[in-house]
């Protein structure tokens, strides 16, 4: 299951509003969305966004750097 794009324009982070980063898998799936001012990652669930912040891991700094646009 994919998710809408236009849906990707829309999101942004349920606590600071901030743009969020699309994380995919070994597959190219998407697997979670990532805020990286919170440092937060809230999961995707059968193609549906799971934005509560009870439901989000912290993420590491090793997957924030290498998710950031490259110079």
């Amino acid at each position: 299951m994919s998710l809408d794009p236009r849906l990707l324009t829309l999101l942004v982070c349920p606590l600071c509003k901030g743009p969020l980063t699309l994380l995919r898998d070994a597959e190219q799936c998407a697997r979670e969305f990532a805020c990286p001012a919170d440092r937060l990652a809230f999961p995707i669930r059968d193609g549906v966004p799971v934005m509560l912040e009870s439901e989000a891991r912290a993420l590491a700094e090793d997957e924030l750097d290498a998710h950031k646009p490259r110079t």
